[in-house]
């Protein structure tokens, strides 16, 4: 009896936590090597895409440490679709305000933030997609950054 009981909140429990994430499409974060990202490192997403009709947004995760000397990060950011098309994007990332109190959620000195990026987009063709994040800090050792993620939900149609 004491093991259903486990089993029906494990199951519970595990419906809760999928059902809240119902639009998610696509997540990954990759880990920065030593929480140092270095110039000539290009951070790769690969992400299959079956429905071309629905709008999704498209968000950059930045999870970081309160050491990152900077308030904001720039990123150079290289999207390929199956068909062959590409384009690239200049992006600016906030990472705090002009007071410097940082943006985004933080526990102790990791902070995390998810900046909108595209938003209300239909991707045109089914397959795989490409992204590609590059640091355009200008400096070859950019310290403090310890994952980069992308996250493509649909867009809710209310």
């Amino acid at each position: 009896m004491k093991n259903l009981k486990l089993l029906i909140l494990a199951a519970f429990l595990g419906f809760l936590f999928t059902s809240c994430d119902r639009n998610k499409v696509y997540e990954e974060f990759i880990k920065i090597d030593d929480y140092v990202w270095q110039n000539k490192d290009k951070i790769r997403f690969e992400f299959e895409i079956k429905d071309t009709s629905s709008l999704h947004n498209v968000y950059i995760n930045v999870r970081h440490a309160t050491i990152y000397p900077y308030n904001n990060l720039w990123l150079f950011i290289k999207s390929s679709s199956p068909n062959g098309m590409t384009n690239i994007d200049t992006v600016e990332c906030v990472l705090s305000d002009s007071k410097g109190k940082w943006q985004g959620e933080g526990i102790g000195d990791i902070w995390d933030i998810q900046i909108p990026w595209k938003m209300g987009v239909r991707f045109p063709v089914a397959g795989k997609y490409i992204v590609e994040y590059e640091q355009g800090m200008r400096v070859d050792a950019l310290p403090g950054i310890m994952d980069m993620g992308l996250r493509i939900e649909k867009k809710d149609e209310k």
